[in-house]
């Protein structure tokens, strides 16, 4: 039987997350049943998928093709016990792709306990934690590493170590956390398209801490409900999940690469959303200071309006606009310095769950434009599909995207959930 480890990269879990795959898979048919004491149910649930990717424009890079198949799993397992006061939670993800090396994967996403007191609930182990309310940029959302090969919108995440503690009052949610063992973000290798024209070598990264990936990191996070305002604080110390690029040289000192850099860095966020009949406000803003450098402040937020029940139908039609800034330059620099995003979310609310996301980001500095379009929907009670495209239009040589003029790409991706 071939070895499965030589076909996946793991991201500093190798071992724990092929045994974790190996035991869900052996245990699945009594997974689905609950257990013999009364008070405890377990479950296991997931997908298989086939995702096909198209660029249209040839490669730009020596080695890039202009398609590439991949097949991916997630497998998600949780046993509640002690009437509901104790789970166990565990999830892994893993992708295999034709044509880049580095977007051929596994991760655990999750691989924690967790217990409920009277007065507080405590995490152990891995998790994914989501900060955020605006839709076309996530700047408080600091817990988990981006899983960088999976897409370039930045909402899939690599699940992170960690030890937390939630309280709910009256003065609203507290929760705290110490993140253990930092999770490197994930590069497309050198065969793989969406990168520019030096690969990133994760393997060659450095940090601004003489305790590199195993610094510990420490963040949190309060919020409260107001009425129809929803409010949030959070507070983050520790490695940077945005790396900066230093180059790589050999011995004749010519360039050969690049290398990630993960600087020190102190985060203050506040998310702010609120509703009003039809409309939705939306705010974000962080203000972050990197150890030996001056302090940076970033900011997206605008508003979606719905427009219910179109043309007397059940389908509603929501229209966004947001505007990103970052003061961030040089090394620091991102794509969202001076941006603004307009968009559509048609929902048709009917039994398929047919939903349709388009969106148009314009750098209102060199005029260059990104679009995305993006449709799912399910087929039966098994099967989905989910399509999006991917432009890069107009693209300013000065603008950060330019590396990537020619990737405009189609994806389709078919899930068989079980």
């Amino acid at each position: 039987m071939m070895s499965l480890k030589p076909l996946f990269k793991a991201n500093k879990l190798p071992a724990a997350a092929f045994t974790l795959a190996s035991l869900l898979s052996l245990n699945y048919s009594s997974a689905l049943m609950a257990d013999e004491y009364e008070d405890t149910y377990s479950e296991l649930t997931g997908y298989g998928a086939l995702e096909a990717r198209y660029f249209p424009q040839d490669a730009l890079y020596s080695g890039q093709d202009d398609s590439s198949l991949s097949s991916a799993f997630n497998l998600e397992y949780y046993r509640d016990w002690d009437d509901g006061n104790k789970r166990f939670v565990a999830t892994t993800f893993g992708r295999y792709d034709s044509q880049d090396s580095e977007r051929s994967h596994l991760d655990i996403r999750e691989l924690y306990v967790w217990r409920g007191y009277e007065d507080y609930e405590v995490y152990a182990g891995v998790r994914k934690v989501f900060w955020g309310v605006t839709e076309t940029l996530h700047l408080v959302d600091i817990v988990n590493q981006d899983d960088a090969v999976e897409d370039i919108d930045g909402e899939d995440k690599l699940g992170q170590p960690m030890l937390s503690v939630l309280m709910e009052r009256d003065w609203g949610t507290f929760e705290a956390f110490a993140l253990f063992g930092f999770r490197e973000r994930t590069f497309t290798g050198s065969e793989g398209r969406l990168r520019g024209a030096l690969t990133v070598d994760a393997d060659a990264a450095r940090y601004q801490s003489s305790k590199e990936n195993e610094h510990v990191d420490f963040a949190a996070r309060w919020s409260q409900v107001y009425g129809d305002w929803d409010v949030g604080l959070s507070q983050f110390i520790g490695t940077s999940r945005d790396p900066q690029y230093q180059t790589i040289t050999n011995s004749s000192n010519q360039v050969t690469g690049l290398a990630p850099y993960y600087a020190q860095i102190q985060q203050t966020g506040l998310d702010v959303q609120a509703i009003y009949e039809d409309w939705l406000f939306k705010l974000e803003g962080i203000s972050i200071k990197y150890k030996g450098d001056d302090r940076n402040t970033a900011a997206v937020g605008g508003f979606e309006y719905t427009y219910v029940g179109i043309n007397d139908s059940v389908a509603d039609l929501g229209v966004f606009v947001e505007y990103q800034f970052d003061d961030r330059h040089g090394d620091k620099a991102t794509a969202n310095q001076n941006d603004l995003a307009l968009g559509t979310r048609w929902v048709l609310n009917d039994i398929e769950g047919t939903e349709v996301i388009s969106s148009i980001s314009f750098d209102l500095d060199n005029q260059s434009q990104f679009v995305s379009l993006e449709g799912s929907r399910r087929l039966n009670d098994d099967w989905f599909i989910e399509a999006q495209a991917r432009l890069f239009t107009n693209t300013d040589t000065q603008d950060n995207a330019y590396q990537l003029r020619n990737d405009d790409y189609i994806q389709v991706e078919v899930r068989r959930y079980f």
